[in-house]
């Protein structure tokens, strides 16, 4: 991982859907070592995909919420990925503090979210959970700068 393949990444994690010449000619670069680049840092998992940047609020997912989820030890790892195959789950961490996980999740409405959180509870292993809901959303951006420019 070079300077180069920063500034790829840069330029892609602002439009994704540049292509390879265009690229290649901001960076003044051939194509092919854009092309080749870009195919390299995708086998190697850095570029796990392409996607839009969605406004969820706009699509009807209004209500956002972190969930503390308090785990038995020996069910953390196998509630994390049940959790994570949640159509409404778009973050899972595993913690430390007071809670072993934190749940990032998005939810059309209250009745949705009390679904998932008694589902959540239902779980083999979970102790507790502590749902806060977003008042506000500020700032919600995967994209890291990743050069100086």
């Amino acid at each position: 991982m070079d300077e180069l393949d920063l500034r790829i990444l840069s330029l892609l994690q602002e439009n994704a859907r540049l292509s390879y010449r265009e690229i290649a000619r901001e960076l003044k670069v051939a194509v092919g070592t854009v092309y080749n680049r870009i195919k390299r840092m995708e086998e190697e998992g850095i570029i796990k995909g392409f996607a839009p940047i969605l406004d969820y609020e706009k699509l009807g997912f209004g209500l956002t919420t972190v969930i503390g989820v308090k785990a038995q030890g020996r069910k953390i790892v196998e509630i994390e990925r049940e959790i994570a195959q949640s159509d409404r789950v778009i973050m899972v961490y595993d913690i430390t503090g007071e809670f072993d996980i934190v749940v990032v999740a998005k939810f059309k409405d209250r009745a949705d979210m009390n679904r998932f959180v008694k589902w959540l509870l239902s779980l083999e292993g979970v102790e507790k959970t502590n749902t806060s809901v977003a008042m506000q959303v500020v700032k919600e951006d995967l994209r890291l700068k990743l050069t100086e420019d």
